[in-house]
Formats: C-alpha cells, sequence, structure tokens
C-alpha cells in the first residue's frame, strides 16, 4: 500500500474507532470467506467487522485517543466497531468462537477500559443492557407489590381489630 493509500485507511479507522462504543480484537487466522459472512450477519447492522494492519490500526487507535492496544494488535488481526450494546456483541462473539474454533478473542476496549482476552470474555458473561432494564423492572413491580400490601394489611388489621372489640363489647353487654 502507497503512504497515501494508507493516510485515507488510518483515516477510516479512526473514525470508526471514534464512533464505536466498544472495539473488539479477534484473531481471525483460519476463518473462511463464508464463516466471516456469517459471523458479520450474526453482529448486525450496527457492528462492522473489518480486518486491518496492524500498524494501521495502532496509529488510528492513538488518533482517536485510545491507548493500550498495542499489545493486543499481533497477528492476523480483525477489529468489531460496535455502536450500541457492546455486551450483546461481546456475547455473539463468545458464542461463534464456540463454534468456529479459528476466532479467537484477544481483548477489547470499552468505556475508556481496555481489556485483555479474559475481561472480553467476563463482559460476554454480563447480563446485556434489555436483560438488566427487565430484571429491574421486575424488581420495581415485586417492590411496589409488597408496599401496597403493606398499606392495604394495615387498616384492614385496624377494621378487624375494631370490629372484635365491638363484638366483644356487644357480648360482655
Amino acid at each position: 500500500m502507497k503512504r497515501p493509500e494508507k493516510e485515507v485507511v488510518v483515516a477510516q479507522l479512526t473514525e470508526q474507532f471514534r464512533n464505536a462504543d466498544a472495539v473488539y480484537l479477534t484473531e481471525y487466522r483460519g476463518l473462511t470467506v463464508p464463516q466471516v459472512s456469517e459471523l458479520r450477519e450474526k453482529l448486525g447492522r450496527d457492528t462492522s467487522y473489518t480486518v486491518a494492519k496492524n500498524t494501521l490500526a495502532r496509529i488510528a487507535a492513538k488518533e482517536a485517543g485510545i491507548e493500550g492496544l498495542d499489545d493486543l494488535l499481533k497477528g492476523p488481526t480483525a477489529i468489531t466497531f460496535v455502536k450500541g450494546d457492546f455486551i450483546e456483541a461481546a456475547k455473539t462473539l463468545r458464542d461463534f468462537a464456540k463454534t468456529n474454533k479459528a476466532l479467537v478473542i484477544t481483548g477489547g476496549y470499552a468505556d475508556g477500559t481496555v481489556y485483555d482476552a479474559e475481561g472480553a470474555q467476563k463482559l460476554a458473561d454480563l447480563m446485556s443492557r434489555p436483560q438488566l432494564l427487565s430484571k429491574f423492572a421486575g424488581d420495581l413491580k415485586a417492590t411496589t407489590a409488597k408496599a401496597a400490601y403493606l398499606f392495604v394489611a394495615l387498616p384492614t388489621k385496624a377494621v378487624r381489630t375494631i370490629d372484635a372489640l365491638r363484638e366483644k363489647q356487644e357480648k360482655a353487654a
């Protein structure tokens, strides 16, 4: 690649690094073109899976303000740029790597933190945003139901106590 072409590629990669909510680095050696196409399809529209030269990716990451990826950019590297729910993308990569041993997750970057391979795997084990929101809504509903029960229980108990006292007074009289 000639220098002007490299500058264009670095500019494109820099823009992708800046626009991404998270970045995952994978080693793709041994994956066939149909497998890579399948992975791209599974990752969805908001995610791009790009094969890039490590040197150009290092330069682009630094220009985008991301430090610490140098050690992870070794060997044949493909970069997954994620917009949106990066936990879901991590789960997709993990599941694809289980069925396609040629794909190796080497690390990632999300929320200002660089993750090694183990850290990227831990991200995949987290609940996704929709799962967390539904769990929160369920907990909130349960708490609200408990509160409603308590609010109804106090007046009901008071009424039963008053009825019991009235019956006792009627029997005594």
